[in-house]
């Protein structure tokens, strides 16, 4: 039922249970107040109505706090929470903090600054349904034109082959972080909540950076993954997000670094038979255990490259003078 008007939600006008999953819907957010209205309205918009929306303040300092609560007080389906002190706890804190307090049989996250199309819901639901499988990850519409109209943007598609249930751990060795593949991004994927938190939920330890990385690792070493062509979900790309402020800053490898540390453990821990897995591991942690040594032999392998094709236009002009 796609729902034209959202005051049929509002509090006070529930609509009658049905036989179909709720859906817990997990926004976190941090002085989101340009595009927190936004998000939730894209939540309001969806033609799945089994859902409801859980609000986790981070901290917020701006308008966003005023925002959320205003929300939970009009909608009987959203609600708004923060943590203790109205502290700033990251967002894997935040995260499980929500999953505490879901009701919902299978989770979705949508951040803040988000956005879902109305059919996001509907279709992941169908899907994991259909394939009987704990996660459902669609392609991502990657969103640079919200701010600049002449922006060109992208559709990213899950790096592996389209529409079909892969099995445990295939994924690991096609997606990054170790894989060439994209990996799903976060408003993109739905889970189950009872798998969710078999595995530990997510790790706080990872505070806003390859905390995603973590939670998929664990699904893609235990779980069946569902890998859909559908993109019902705008991610959008700004100045501000965790992953450009780490690359402005220069400390991107050393989060990457910190979370393969992580994974050389969990998978010591947790399939240490495999040891396709461990080499492919072994090699992409290789960088950051040796740096001094990657980078010899990567200038080595440079100048290697330039001489050949010195040689190669050296010969080339040899034979043209011959001739």
């Amino acid at each position: 039922m796609l729902i034209g008007n959202t005051h049929e939600l509002k509090r006070g006008r529930e609509e009658p249970k049905s036989n179909t999953p709720l859906v817990s819907v997990i926004t976190c957010f941090l002085n989101e107040e340009k595009f927190l209205t936004e998000a939730v309205e894209s939540v309001l918009r969806q033609q799945y109505i089994h859902w409801e929306l859980i609000l986790i303040d981070d901290g917020s300092s701006d308008k966003s706090t005023d925002i959320a609560i205003s929300f939970a007080a009009e909608y009987s389906k959203i609600k708004y929470h923060d943590h203790k002190d109205h502290a700033n706890r990251g967002l894997s804190a935040s995260r499980n903090y929500a999953i505490g307090l879901a009701e919902g049989e299978i989770i979705a996250f949508l951040d803040g600054d988000d956005v879902w199309l109305p059919g996001f819901l509907t279709t992941g639901i169908n899907t994991m349904l259909k394939h009987s499988t704990p996660m459902y990850c669609e392609a991502t519409f990657y969103w640079k034109s919200w701010d600049d109209l002449e922006a060109e943007d992208q559709i990213i598609a899950v790096g592996t082959d389209q529409d079909q249930l892969y099995g445990h751990p295939d994924l690991i060795f096609k997606l990054y972080p170790l894989g060439l593949g994209a990996a799903p991004c976060m408003c993109g994927v739905l889970v189950d909540k009872k798998t969710l938190e078999k595995h530990g939920c997510f790790d706080e330890n990872f505070k806003g950076m390859y905390e995603d990385q973590v939670f998929l690792t664990k699904f893609y070493l235990h779980e069946n993954v569902y890998i859909s062509s559908n993109c019902n979900n705008l991610y959008r790309q700004r100045e501000g997000s965790l992953v450009n402020v780490s690359h402005a800053h220069g400390t991107y490898h050393m989060h990457r670094k910190y979370f393969l540390e992580w994974m050389d453990r969990y998978i010591k821990e947790n399939a240490p038979e495999n040891r396709e897995l461990r080499n492919l591991l072994k090699s992409t942690q290789f960088p950051f255990k040796y740096p001094a040594f990657y980078r010899l032999i990567s200038n080595y392998r440079s100048q290697k490259n330039r001489i050949s094709k010195f040689l190669r236009k050296l010969l080339s002009r040899s034979g043209q003078k011959k001739r």
